[in-house]
């Protein structure tokens, strides 16, 4: 407890300084215009959606001008008019939009595909908090030729959902005097309050000029704010006896294809389908049966040159949609408590077939409540399973919460449960407008074959203070050597921890200077110790002395730092190559120069140099981005390893490209190829993806795997499969 108790005040102690250093630093910006109220106007005639904006509604309806740069030059008006007006009937939400530019030409929008990277091009965003809680909500991203983009945004901004996929539609317009755009979307998209005769919404929009590289936005425009901070979104009026009907949507999905290895051809075909319920505007309840995921993406390859497990993300749709329900709050990548790609794949990364699942997702006053459960089919690696997930949370004062979660793997005479406790004090208003973030988790795991073990625990403290000119974070977390969550993943076992990041990131004063923004780091420390002896697993301390980014969108960063490993077992690079046990200590530079990504051509290049355990190392990651058009575009990257000891070297390759198109939003789709030399394995991944209309999807996915290991190609496995998901709102 007395480390503990210490731990706590240093966190508290560093908090404190650099908000009060902060505080003195800067003179916080008002957060928004002259109103921050937008006023919503019932229609009975539904505007034609083609993006020109001529119905007879939209000349005749208030509009929201008064939009402030938050980039480059913050708190001046922007440098092209930008007018915003809302309508709504019993079944819809309409926006329009109306970005005048005055050099059109100059736009730039290569993206046509679903999803696209907005950060790219000229964009206009719209942020949504129906429930008006200050701290979820929706984000929607268009630009000039209607791509569509969409998020989930959770504890205000603090994590999000970039794979949800809501129903909503947009077309736009472009002409001599800007382009223009027009947003559809069905209310039953939101959560919102039931039993209210007029509604408030939170609602806020930023326009990105990419080609100016200016940023505005209707309200929240302070430089240490976030667009997706709801809780500083103007409010929506004017949304009065709101349709709270109940509704059901069906989706059924059927498969067919092949499955082809070299002394193996057999077909493929799969039925099932989701059935979304929604209760009222605030619950809503989840069904699958038969659940698949063969339009998912391959993985994106990486080369292990640590002695810790590799994270891969999620991409699955099912699992993503309403994540932060099922969040421990415990962050970070040391222990991650609830990794739901333990469901559905087994250790080996092969498929297990779900048969059926329900999830309920809702808020209701200030208690936030999801449950989720899932059962899979017996396979030869493992038996069938029961996953069970429940979560709770309440909101506390303006953005603060407490909450409680279980995770449940239940199979044959055996039951296994990670539980937890978090909580978080958030504010957006410290000293004016500055943010901060303090809390915490402790988890628990308990198996029955094992019984109660006080030793299987965990627990992590945190200080976040993520402005524009000073950032810290400060954490502390213990995970004890009897603590296993079987349903999350482990990168480290019985260590405790200490990390700090410290960043100062300072502008020039002078307007015409082309730098935008300085980024020094004098504080980038991880201290990792063992939990039995307190003697050091890892060690890393790094100095950005440089670090810029650039009025063009160009930026470098130049790092020198310290690393030890502690090894008490020796540690296998490679079947050939072992580091004995031992205390490691050695001293690495890195550099990475980022071109503007908004050109046809940009780079990333990262590299690291120094010493390497008992030895040398070269690591260097490099990739090229080409937009040609917008329909078409190229990513090569490109990852070499060298690494010299006195026992041996060891040399990897990692080569991957990337080719998306799209002929129109609706038709779009990707090419995947990857070669990984430690693993002398080829995979590509083909994708195509058409909306004949919104949630409708017709997905065309081929794969192929090849062997190396002989200098040739020798194909191992291939999948041709064909999937239509056909939505139905009953």
């Amino acid at each position: 407890m007395p480390k503990l108790f210490f731990r706590v005040k240093f966190l508290a102690f560093v908090s404190g300084f650099l908000v009060t250093f902060d505080a003195f630093a800067q003179v916080p910006f008002p957060l928004s215009g002259e109103s921050n109220e937008c006023q919503a106007v019932r229609t009975t005639l539904a505007p034609v959606m083609d993006g020109r904006l001529d119905d007879p509604l939209w000349q005749n309806i208030p509009r929201i001008t008064g939009f402030t740069q938050r980039e480059l030059q913050v708190g001046l008006p922007s440098t092209e008019r930008t007018e915003v007006a809302v309508a709504y009937d019993e079944q819809h939400l309409y926006l329009a939009v109306w970005c005048y530019d005055s050099n059109p030409q100059s736009l730039i929008a290569r993206e046509m595909r679903r999803d696209f990277d907005y950060t790219l091009d000229d964009n206009f965003i719209v942020v949504v908090d129906p429930y008006r809680d200050r701290r979820n909500g929706i984000m929607l991203v268009t630009n000039p030729v209607g791509a569509r983009a969409d998020l989930q945004i959770f504890n205000n901004g603090a994590s999000s959902n970039a794979f949800w996929n809501g129903v909503w539609d947009v077309r736009t317009t472009v002409n001599e005097q800007g382009w223009f755009a027009e947003f559809v979307i069905p209310l039953y998209t939101f959560k919102y309050r039931v039993g209210v005769e007029e509604q408030e919404w939170g609602i806020n929009f930023e326009r990105n000029i990419r080609h100016k590289r200016e940023q505005v936005r209707w309200q929240g425009w302070a430089r240490d704010n976030r667009i997706e901070q709801v809780n500083l979104a103007g409010a929506l009026r004017g949304l009065r006896q709101l349709s709270q009907k109940q509704m059901v949507e069906i989706k059924p999905y059927g498969l067919g294809g092949g499955e082809f290895k070299p002394d193996q051809r057999r077909p493929v075909g799969n039925w099932g389908g989701d059935v979304n319920y929604l209760l009222n505007p605030t619950y809503r309840l989840n069904l699958t049966v038969n659940t698949d995921f063969a339009q998912v993406e391959s993985d994106q390859q990486q080369i292990n040159i640590t002695r810790f497990p590799l994270f891969f993300p999620e991409l699955r749709e099912f699992f993503l949609e309403g994540d932060d329900y099922f969040n421990f709050g415990f962050g970070g990548n040391r222990i991650i408590p609830f990794y739901t790609r333990r469901m559905g794949l087994d250790d080996q990364r092969e498929a297990v077939p779900i048969l059926a699942g329900a999830r309920l997702l809702g808020k209701e006053n200030d208690r936030t409540l999801g449950l989720m459960s899932i059962q899979t089919r017996a396979t030869d690696n493992q038996s069938s399973t029961n996953y069970t997930t429940a979560s709770w949370r309440q909101d506390i004062g303006g953005q603060s919460i407490i909450g409680a979660m279980t995770t449940n793997r239940i199979s044959v005479n055996r039951w296994h449960s990670t539980n937890g406790i978090n909580g978080r004090y958030s504010t957006s208003k410290l000293w004016g407008n500055k943010n901060l973030e303090v809390g915490g988790a402790l988890l628990h795991t308990y198996a029955t074959d094992q019984g109660w073990n006080s030793e299987a625990l965990a627990y992590r403290f945190f200080v976040h203070y993520p402005n524009d000119r000073w950032s810290v974070f400060a954490s502390a977390q213990r995970g004890l050597k009897d603590f296993e969550p079987e349903v999350g993943l482990m990168l480290r076992r019985g260590f405790r921890e200490q990390f700090v990041d410290l960043g100062y990131r300072p502008r020039p004063r002078k307007q015409g200077h082309w730098i935008r923004q300085y980024d020094f780091r004098p504080v980038q420390l991880t201290h990792t110790q063992y939990d039995d002896d307190g003697s050091i697993q890892s060690f890393n301390y790094s100095v950005q002395f440089l670090g810029l980014d650039t009025k063009s969108g160009e930026s470098l960063s130049l790092n020198y730092g310290l690393v030890a490993e502690g090894l008490r077992v020796p540690f296998s690079l490679s079947p050939s190559l072992v580091i004995p046990e031992g205390m490691y200590w050695w001293r690495q530079s890195t550099a990475r120069l980022r071109t503007f990504k908004g050109r046809k051509l940009a780079l990333d290049s990262r590299w690291a140099w120094g010493q390497f355990y008992n030895g040398n190392s070269l690591q260097t990651q490099t990739e090229i981005l080409w937009r040609s058009s917008r329909y078409l575009g190229f990513n090569l990257r490109f990852e070499h390893n060298r690494i010299q000891l006195p026992l041996g070297s060891l040399e990897t390759n990692l080569v991957g490209t990337r080719i998306t198109y799209a002929l129109n939003p609706q038709v779009f789709g990707s090419f995947l190829g990857q070669w990984n030399s430690a693993q002398k394995e080829l995979n590509f991944n083909f994708r195509l993806q058409v909306i004949p209309a919104v949630g409708k999807d017709f997905f065309l996915i081929v794969n192929q795997l090849y062997s190396t290991s002989t200098g040739t190609w020798l194909p191992t496995r291939g999948t041709i499969l064909g999937k239509l998901i056909w939505r139905l709102v009953v």
